[in-house]
């Protein structure tokens, strides 16, 4: 069983021009074409059994409507592989009530970007929302470290996670990009030994750049095989997920570097699904 514990989608009308608009930004080839059906493909290729989609909110006005969204498309796709999570924004002001239409419409978890949503996530906006999303025990996934789209920016440090842990105890915690995207020896030295899960997400092997953008070849670098055995070794197999953040990386070249790593079959197992199916509950 493969699980895609990171993926995204678009309404197919705007689609074409967010992505682009997305690509040019991050300088990055798109791998499908970010619609709902882009992403189906791509997984029937790459045969992944699940993908989970994290929507996001830029504004607090978004939230409810996303959220409905979120509910409807899983209840129209039941079957189909896909499990949409629903999203919350540290601005939105009757956040517990929201966490619990989200925890009563059935959807897993939710997604939180502190970068595109211009706070901190140690700041007590974040800290209330994640309390509350524990408290109703759904999963939280949050962008973590820097964003290829805005560089220099860190609104989620390995620092700030460790206050959040510290603050709210154990809860189903998911730090995007192995835990902070070219955070990484931070995250070793700051997370090692937290139980929480990290995905894997735009972080193995090489940024894919488009064709019309020049790169340094050390910018393209993410974590290689040796690099990303540390994180097995300090956190476990058992606490990693795997996930592409479709569509910016390829799903193939992503499970192979998976595939290829010096890990027992069963570790392997566990990072391509087993440990998703079980953290989901499906």
């Amino acid at each position: 069983m493969i699980i895609d514990m990171h993926t995204h989608i678009f309404p197919e009308k705007i689609a074409a021009d967010v992505v682009e608009k997305l690509s040019r930004v991050s300088r990055t080839k798109n791998f499908s074409d970010g619609t709902l059906n882009g992403l189906k493909k791509s997984m029937d290729a790459a045969q992944i059994n699940y993908s989970v989609i994290l929507p996001v909110a830029t504004t607090a006005k978004q939230v409810e409507k996303i959220n409905s969204s979120a509910a409807a498309l899983n209840e129209k796709h039941f079957g189909e592989g896909i499990i949409s999570f629903g999203c919350i924004h540290p601005e939105f002001t009757n956040y517990r009530e929201e966490l619990r239409r989200v925890k009563n419409y059935g959807l897993k978890g939710i997604k939180i970007h502190p970068v595109y949503q211009d706070i901190n996530l140690d700041d007590v906006k974040f800290l209330r929302i994640i309390d509350c999303a524990a408290e109703n025990d759904l999963i939280v996934v949050t962008h973590a470290g820097l964003d290829i789209g805005f560089p220099g920016i860190v609104r989620c440090s390995p620092q700030m996670a460790k206050k959040v842990i510290d603050t709210v105890g154990e809860f189903k915690f998911v730090l995007a990009h192995m835990g902070g995207w070219k955070n990484w020896r931070e995250v070793l030295e700051i997370l090692g030994g937290e139980k929480i899960f990290l995905d894997t997400s735009f972080s193995t092997g090489k940024i894919i750049p488009r064709a019309d953008f020049h790169w340094q070849e050390e910018d393209l670098e993410l974590l290689n095989a040796a690099q990303f055995m540390k994180f097995v070794k300090i956190f476990g197999s058992e606490r990693i997920l795997f996930g592409t953040d479709s569509p910016w990386t390829s799903a193939r070249s992503s499970i192979e570097f998976i595939k290829d790593l010096p890990l027992a079959e069963g570790d392997k197992n566990k990072i391509l699904g087993l440990n998703a199916k079980k953290l989901l509950g499906i």
